[in-house]
């Protein structure tokens, strides 16, 4: 690294940070003007409102970061050669590999800190913010989905037909324990509450089927308590929560859900896969920005940074297309979300190779 890459290391990562404030700055804006009337109506405090602006910043970054990285690339690289600069650099004999040599180095520290933000540091400051949105925006979910079915262990099998969260009831109550292809017990109910403090279930008008072999008994329970391994929160399915999780407590959730049964583990692994994903898609629009912007062309940075706008919009649709067909069409989550990276890694190559010549 000699003085004219860390110069350009400078330039590109002052921009990069730049371009983050700017924008985080307008999305606050924006979200504020969104739920000014909430945070009004529930008389939030302004310390609240603080901390969750301090959560949001890292949010907003993380789901812009390809876009923040290409253009900030593409407006100082662009800068650098309607300076003529670029030219003089050549001109001293310095090949095109060599000339990108400082941005392989910012691109890789920028991407090293996603990987981490994503994996770690974002996910906590999502679960700060979403408890913030629960408390003073969203609206309090009333009952649960219809026909909830959970598996719980290997042999234990829990079904409800609602839960009702105002009231703490779930309604019409099943447990089965199946050995095998054999029920062995099956537990009715009417109602069902639960205790959080003894984390335990009552259940009302209760009914208990136990089969042994080719003899079978029932009693009858007006009112009984049992310990099932759930709580009344996992018979919702709540999307963002994946978000609020780092990546080792969502590889649980995953481990978790995915002995339930649940169908819609492919969000899950979505979520996964894509904060890895996104760091190399900064690391790849990098060398498109760089391949483009490098040229000094009439337009200028203008016609630079709509080139620029457009591709991080393509990326962006390409990103939304792949993923909707994973979590709706059962594509694999891990080829869904790096299929956008295969498609513009084959450009950049070609940029690259092209600019070489």
């Amino acid at each position: 690294m000699k003085k004219l890459d860390w110069y350009i290391v400078k330039k590109f990562l002052s921009t990069f940070f730049f371009a983050i404030m700017i924008l985080a700055i307008i999305a606050c804006v924006i979200d504020y003007s969104e739920k000014v009337e909430d945070y009004v109506q529930h008389k939030t405090p302004a310390i609240e409102i603080l901390n969750y602006f301090k959560n949001f910043i890292p949010h907003i970054s993380a789901l812009l970061f390809p876009l923040f990285i290409f253009i900030a690339t593409i407006f100082f690289t662009s800068k650098l050669a309607y300076k003529s600069e670029i030219i003089a650099m050549l001109a001293t004999g310095m090949s095109f590999q060599r000339f990108m040599r400082p941005y392989y180095v910012g691109a890789g520290f920028l991407c090293l800190l996603s990987l981490i933000s994503n994996h770690w540091i974002v996910p906590k400051a999502n679960k700060e913010r979403l408890a913030f949105e629960d408390k003073y925006i969203h609206s309090q979910t009333s009952s649960s989905d219809r026909s909830v079915h959970l598996r719980l262990s290997k042999d234990l099998y829990v079904y409800v037909l609602t839960y009702d969260f105002a009231n703490n009831t779930g309604y019409f109550f099943t447990a089965e324990t199946i050995d095998s292809t054999s029920l062995k017990t099956k537990i009715f109910a009417n109602n069902i509450q639960y205790d959080s403090v003894k984390a335990i279930w009552n259940l009302k008008n209760a009914r208990i089927r136990i089969n042994d072999g080719l003899k079978e008994s029932m009693r009858i329970i007006q009112d009984t308590n049992m310990k099932f391994p759930f709580k009344p929160r996992d018979l919702e399915e709540d999307e963002e929560v994946k978000a609020a999780l780092t990546t080792p407590e969502l590889n649980r959730v995953i481990a978790r859900e995915k002995l339930r049964g649940r169908e819609t583990l492919n969000f899950y692994y979505v979520e996964k896969h894509r904060r890895t994903s996104e760091p190399f898609a900064g690391f790849i629009l990098t060398i498109i920005g760089v391949c483009i912007a490098s040229r000094k062309v009439r337009g200028g940075s203008g016609l630079h940074l709509a080139i620029g706008i457009v591709l991080s919009a393509i990326y962006i649709m390409a990103m939304q297309f792949s993923t909707t067909f994973s979590t709706k069409a059962g594509l694999n989550p891990m080829i869904a979300v790096w299929i956008p990276n295969f498609i513009f890694g084959g450009v950049a190559i070609y940029l690259y190779r092209k600019q070489i010549k």
